[in-house]
């Protein structure tokens, strides 16, 4: 027995590195339009550089994406024909409320975003909705500091009511917030946080934290009392850590860095601070205001599903002299020596997904959803203009067959998997063009220069095989 039959099989994609049109009807700015492509990019995306407008001299790769918003037509076309049952998108909260304080909502926003499902709906494909992903109002940030301030919740709220009901019976799957444990990562691009001089980024970190799982269970709790057909999920950016060696110090490391990156979900998925998380807040003095009925809330509004990213799994060594490190989705690794990387050094670790799919399904004992996957890489059309991505097919391959015994074997309850960039978009990590994900080619440089033209690459029809036969037909 495969996979279910009503298995969800698409792709993914982000508003920030998808859509462009960033000052079309009525869009407001957010903070993920204002972070450039270049040597600036790591730090105002982890917070230690501010910048909350365009400056000149800077190339802002989010401001038209691959153009999404005025070619969705195509591009969904496009994903029908490969069979897509599900497709995975992202509001842009500043094309609902620009400053994210407004009293009526942006009609034009909400217009967009309901032709986009209703032409998905055509075609037999599900949406799947991340209400949040590395999005806030750039006003937001000005007037409350982002997610320090409880304010935000209730912004959120109002957002999350609005789209509940506007989009009741065009959608039914939702996420809350994209990989949610990014704001320790990445703070900036994850949730808007620049840190101010005497800070304590940990305190703040987590204080904001707090205010988002609030805010995930309010959407929740939403939800499910606007439509209760919705179902709504949580996410995480995944990836297990193994331990360096069989010293004991390693794998207890390794249990470490897992729990930490876990946190949210726990909260999330069951419910209440775990122990762990609590007394790391005694050691480090970090004081989480909370008020009453905070804690009632997050009881009672546990989410239906679990959803993850996974690219690769990562080493950690307790040994500081072993500092060879290879590149990650955000984070960095200890190189593992059994694993080939990628052309950005991103181990690449298919065993490393049936690791994950089983430690979350043990963890939380709730469906699973694996909704980023894939293989970032430099993508040369041949002489015909043809795209021969065997390498992508192979990285997919691989991680589908490892997902599919994750199921089988180990009687993992998954219910779909959405691969990530589809289509060619923006790099979020790097800002680059080039660093390319998807069964569709745009035709689009690192600076912004291209016709945006969309062709098929070998992998289309790949991965068109692989859909009709529900994950049998992998060759």
């Amino acid at each position: 027995m495969g996979f279910r039959s009503d298995f969800l099989w698409g792709g993914a994609t982000a508003a920030n590195q998808f859509e462009g049109g960033y000052n079309q009807d009525g869009r407001g700015l957010a903070n993920v339009d204002v972070v450039p492509q270049g040597d600036k990019r790591k730090d105002i995306s982890h917070g230690k550089i501010k910048m909350l407008d365009f400056e000149e001299g800077y190339y802002y790769p989010a401001q038209k994406g691959v153009d999404f918003y005025n070619r969705y037509k195509e591009d969904i076309a496009l994903l029908a024909e490969m069979g897509f049952k599900t497709f995975r998108l992202s509001i842009a909260w500043t094309r609902i409320y620009p400053t994210g304080e407004e009293v009526t909502p942006n009609e034009e926003g909400l217009v967009f975003y309901e032709r986009v499902f209703k032409e998905c709906k055509k075609y037999g494909i599900e949406p799947l909705v991340t209400l949040t992903h590395f999005d806030i109002p750039i006003h937001l940030i000005q007037k409350y500091g982002s997610w320090r301030s409880r304010e935000v919740i209730e912004l959120y709220k109002k957002l999350c009511a609005t789209l509940f009901t506007r989009y009741k019976g065009l959608v039914t799957y939702w996420i809350t917030f994209n990989e949610i444990n990014m704001i320790l990562h990445s703070p900036f691009m994850g949730a808007g946080l620049v840190f101010e001089e005497g800070e304590n980024p940990e305190q703040v970190k987590y204080q904001a934290g707090h205010h988002v799982l609030l805010a995930s269970a309010w959407a929740t709790k939403i939800a499910h009392e606007i439509d209760p057909n919705n179902k709504v999920g949580c996410m995480l950016a995944g990836g297990n850590n193994y331990p360096y060696s069989s010293r004991p110090e390693d794998y207890f490391l390794a249990i470490e860095k897992d729990r930490e990156n876990y946190f949210f979900i726990d909260v999330q998925a069951k419910g209440f601070y775990p122990n762990y998380a609590k007394k790391k807040f005694e050691r480090e003095g970090i004081h989480i205001e909370m008020q009453e009925g905070d804690l009632k809330l997050l009881a009672e509004n546990t989410v239906d599903y679990v959803s993850f990213s996974y690219y690769s799994s990562r080493v950690v060594c307790s040994d500081p002299s072993v500092s060879q490190e290879t590149a990650g989705n955000i984070y960095k690794s200890i190189k593992n020596p059994y694993l080939e990387s990628s052309e950005w050094g991103w181990q690449i670790d298919p065993l490393g997904l049936r690791s994950a799919l089983n430690q979350l399904f043990i963890r939380y004992d709730k469906p699973l959803f694996v909704v980023e996957n894939g293989l970032g890489a430099i993508d040369k059309p041949d002489e015909n203009g043809k795209i021969n991505d065997d390498y992508r097919i192979n990285y997919l391959r691989e991680h589908i067959r490892e997902m599919k015994n994750a199921v089988e074997v180990d009687g993992v309850d998954l219910l779909g998997y959405t691969t990530w960039g589809c289509i060619d978009l923006i790099s979020a990590s790097t800002g680059q063009m080039s660093k390319r994900y998807g069964f569709i080619y745009v035709d689009l440089d690192d600076n912004g220069n291209g016709t945006m033209e969309r062709t098929k690459k070998k992998s289309f029809e790949w991965y068109k095989q692989v859909i009709a036969s529900n994950g049998e037909q992998l060759d």
